[in-house]
């Protein structure tokens, strides 16, 4: 006897869908499950053999028969505890327990031993490609339902017990009795929610040259580097700086709520608002990069279309700095590893916030304590190809105590100085989007290329002789000098201005440091 269902696992970020075969012999009792299974995949037999019991029908365990389940293609390591519905009702169906029409039709979910369904990670990536792949209806476990349903064009059947499922399919397989148990779940909207407790500009007295350039840095996706010395108010401005970023579109919204879903770290039912990830400055290679045994995203790809904010960026193991290059240059990552490789997506906007020094007073009015071996060490952590991929070099100065004893203006609803940047913020966005309509690729100006700065940044004879004067003199590298220009477009379009002019890459030019010690 023979029977076969579907079901699907994630690889990485990506969807496969699996083949669940079941085979029934005579003989002694056994139940195999064979095509790569993992621990968890092995421990089903247990879990299945119980929720069936449990659900009222014959265990597989009490009956002298052979069970084979086929997890198929064989040559993908399947993972999780998600095959359990599907090994169930493949095998309920061999034994012809139940009779169903199972093409079409998806099969998501881990079973407890007494037959109800407990959720499980990734259920997105996995409806996507159901969608893609042809498939009609997909049952998943109650509370992966709301996160299923994003997908339009496919039906999301929410499962709370296996008894449930079974009753469900059987009616919808009789002839006389067409109405189903389950109902579909509505498809959810996509309604933007703004994050509760909120820092914003208005919260922060002074530093007006940081919020201008957190301002150029979310309108044109620019990474940021804030320098200054401790207790100034950098954590608390990049804080500030992910609520100046648009609402995600719904494409990159689906993206980013893939990602997370995959992680095991989805807070809601879809992710709106761009992430913002603030990992310790202890944290390891492989935490932020990604990578392990069998290879898995890290901060930087968790950061996608969002913000990674790295604090005390100094302080970073230099291996872990220096990794960035390849994400902050390719907006992806690439992980090779023994047992397989990767590649990751990770477009983000750097943050990041540093103390001059160690002791932190290098530069300013209070003495440096650091012996100079100790500031020099500090100081060459940060690479010179590292400085060159970050557009913006901030400082943040102390503040006068008078501001500080100022009473903070009342807040108002989608006003305040945080509602008039993020206008200009959108105005801005809303210009790059018009002006890379018919690129799909890029959309915003820090992810021009050489050819689409030459196709969509024209620049007068005038502002190419300041930039290249001013070039000689800094010793921009070529890297530098293109980021330049893309800066210069950023601060053009806040200022709704059609060209780039002299102003706008004289600005540009004063965020670029020469070396270390001008920070």
């Amino acid at each position: 006897m023979f029977a076969k269902v579907y079901s699907a696992q994630t690889v990485l970020l990506s969807a496969h869908i699996i083949s669940v075969e079941a085979d029934l012999s005579r003989g002694l009792h056994s139940f195999a499950i064979v095509g790569l299974p993992d621990k968890a995949v092995e421990e089903s037999r247990d879990r299945v053999s119980a929720a069936i019991k449990n659900s009222g029908f014959k265990s597989p365990k009490n009956k002298n028969q052979k069970v084979v389940i086929s997890l198929a293609p064989a040559d993908i390591k399947k993972e999780g505890p998600l095959f359990d519905l599907a090994i169930a009702l493949s095998y309920l169906l061999a034994s012809e327990d139940i009779k169903f029409d199972a093409e079409g039709k998806l099969f998501l979910g881990e079973l407890s031993l007494d037959g109800k369904l407990r959720p499980i990670p990734g259920t997105l990536p996995l409806v996507v490609e159901g969608k893609k792949r042809g498939f009609r209806e997909i049952f998943v476990p109650t509370e992966n339902a709301r996160e299923a349903a994003l997908v339009e064009g496919i039906s999301v059947y929410p499962v709370s017990t296996l008894a449930e499922v079974v009753e469900h399919l059987a009616k919808k397989s009789d002839e006389e009795n067409r109405r189903a148990t389950i109902e579909a779940v509505p498809r959810t909207k996509f309604v933007y929610e703004e994050p509760e407790d909120i820092v914003s500009f208005d919260d922060i007295r002074g530093q007006e040259a940081a919020k201008r350039g957190l301002t150029i840095a979310a309108a044109g996706r620019h990474n940021i580097a804030l320098y200054g010395p401790p207790g100034t108010g950098k954590t608390m401005l990049a804080r500030a700086f992910t609520h100046l970023l648009p609402p995600l579109a719904f494409d990159e919204a689906l993206e980013v709520t893939a990602i997370h879903s995959v992680a095991g770290l989805l807070e809601s039912d879809m992710a709106t608002h761009p992430p913002f990830r603030a990992p310790h400055h202890t944290s390891s290679y492989i935490a932020l990069v990604g990578g392990g045994t069998i290879p898995r995203p890290g901060e930087v790809t968790l950061a996608h279309r969002g913000v990674l904010f790295l604090d005390e960026f100094p302080e970073f193991d230099r291996r872990v700095i220096e990794a960035l290059r390849q994400p902050l240059e390719d907006r992806q990552i690439a992980i090779s590893r023994s047992k397989g490789s990767a590649i990751f997506p990770a477009q983000f906007i750097l943050v990041a916030a540093m103390n001059p020094c160690p002791c932190g007073n290098f530069g300013s009015e209070k003495p440096c304590v650091c012996l100079p071996a100790n500031l020099l060490r500090y100081q060459r952590k940060i690479s010179g190809p590292i400085m060159d991929r970050i557009d913006l070099w901030i400082p943040v100065g102390r503040i006068e105590h008078e501001k500080l004893s100022a009473p903070l203006q009342k807040q108002k609803k989608g006003g305040g100085e945080t509602g008039k940047i993020r206008k200009e913020i959108a105005t801005a966005r809303e210009a790059q989007k018009k002006r890379f309509a018919k690129n799909k690729k890029i959309s915003t100006n820090s992810e021009m290329s050489v050819r689409d700065l030459a196709a969509h940044v024209p620049l007068s004879a005038d502002v190419s002789k300041l930039l290249n004067e001013a070039a000689t003199r800094l010793g921009l590298s070529p890297r530098s000098y293109h980021r330049v220009i893309k800066l210069a477009r950023t601060i053009a379009d806040l200022e709704k201005a059609k060209n780039v002019e002299v102003g706008h890459v004289l600005e540009a030019l004063q965020y670029r440091p020469r070396n270390f010690e001008q920070i």
